[in-house]
């Protein structure tokens, strides 16, 4: 059957319910094909890749269900810039190069190179966390905490650090862990340790081998030697702080450096001037100029009604007068609303 448009010109056939029935059995069949390619077109299988419809954007969600993180992180490296500084006397910078989500088999296996691992743990939180150090930033940290110069041109050995080497290497983690407590001290207080430090990434298993975590990649660098290190936190074990993260940069928690607390104190202990006024005239300069002893000012006031009290000149509150103890006083009787 065809059909006219308005027009007059003939367009698609409109199929009956027989035809119908028929076209869905050729198609149940496999007789028709739906596939929407045409004559000559290929697929190229080779770039078809697989997504996993139930981690879809996992990634953007693991970092907005653990919001500001990055803030940590960033107070982490600069507490950790300065420890190291102050404990090897050379000027050492360490900046967040990124966090980045993974699963933690995937993560592991991608780290075969890794010179040092830190397993921490993150009392009371669950999990823990791991430190690890590329290798050529482990021998270059030993090297210069045993007194090499940082003039130095990278070391490239072809093997991992010995038990002696972790061990040396492992006073400087404990110091991390401590600027670890100091970066979340706003959110939970507290305790990191360093449980062990391995160079084998099979034997630092702290969650499940599909478990979701959160890699925050930093810069070491001294004189003319850098080198990397990663900070690994399962979702898991930051899903207990997540909404103390989510209220991080509200007024009552942000106290940056302890600053917050300096300025608080010393603001309350400033002085300011109170005045129980009675009342105000406005007169001419002319005026004030002819005041003599023994010359009245009316003011605008009523002697029934209270005094004005104001805080550096600003009126705050209302108070009658009397006297105490021989002395003049005021007592409050209200405080003074906008408006009034």
């Amino acid at each position: 059957m065809l059909c006219n448009n308005r027009k007059g010109n003939v367009v698609e056939p409109i199929l009956n319910k027989d035809q119908i029935s028929e076209l869905l059995l050729a198609i149940k069949s496999g007789q028709v094909s739906t596939d929407l390619q045409g004559e000559g077109d290929s697929v190229d299988r080779a770039s078809v890749q697989s997504i996993n419809l139930f981690q879809l954007g996992s990634g953007s969600d693991s970092q907005q269900r653990i919001p500001n993180f990055d803030i940590i992180l960033d107070n982490f490296a600069q507490n950790f810039a300065i420890t190291l500084t102050n404990l090897l006397q050379r000027s050492f910078t360490v900046t967040r190069a990124g966090i980045e989500p993974f699963e933690f088999q995937e993560y592991l296996v991608s780290q075969k190179d890794a010179g040092a691992i830190g397993v921490l743990s993150l009392d009371p939180l669950k999990n823990g966390a791991l430190m690890l150090l590329d290798g050529e930033l482990c021998f270059s940290l030993i090297e210069i905490m045993l007194g090499a110069s940082t003039e130095m041109a990278p070391l490239h050995l072809d093997r991992k650090p010995t038990t002696i080497e972790l061990n040396v290497l492992k006073s400087t983690m404990i110091r991390a862990c401590r600027d670890i407590d100091k970066a979340l001290e706003q959110v939970i207080a507290l305790e990191t340790t360093v449980i062990k430090v391995e160079s084998n990434p099979r034997l630092v298993s702290i969650a499940e081998p599909d478990a979701e975590i959160l890699v925050g990649s930093f810069i070491i660098k001294v004189g003319d030697l850098s080198g990397k290190f990663d900070m690994v936190f399962p979702v898991a074990t930051l899903d207990p702080v997540r909404e103390k993260l989510r209220d991080l940069l509200t007024v009552k928690t942000v106290k940056q450096s302890g600053w917050y607390d300096v300025l608080v104190r010393e603001m309350e202990q400033m002085t300011t001037t109170i005045i129980a006024q009675s009342g105000t005239v406005t007169m001419p300069v002319h005026k004030v100029m002819k005041l003599k002893k023994g010359d009245v000012i009316t003011l605008n006031y009523d002697p029934n009604s209270p005094l004005k009290v104001l805080v550096e000149e600003n009126h705050k509150f209302f108070a009658i007068p009397g006297t105490i103890r021989g002395k003049r006083a005021i007592h409050l009787t209200g405080v003074y609303d906008q408006g009034e």
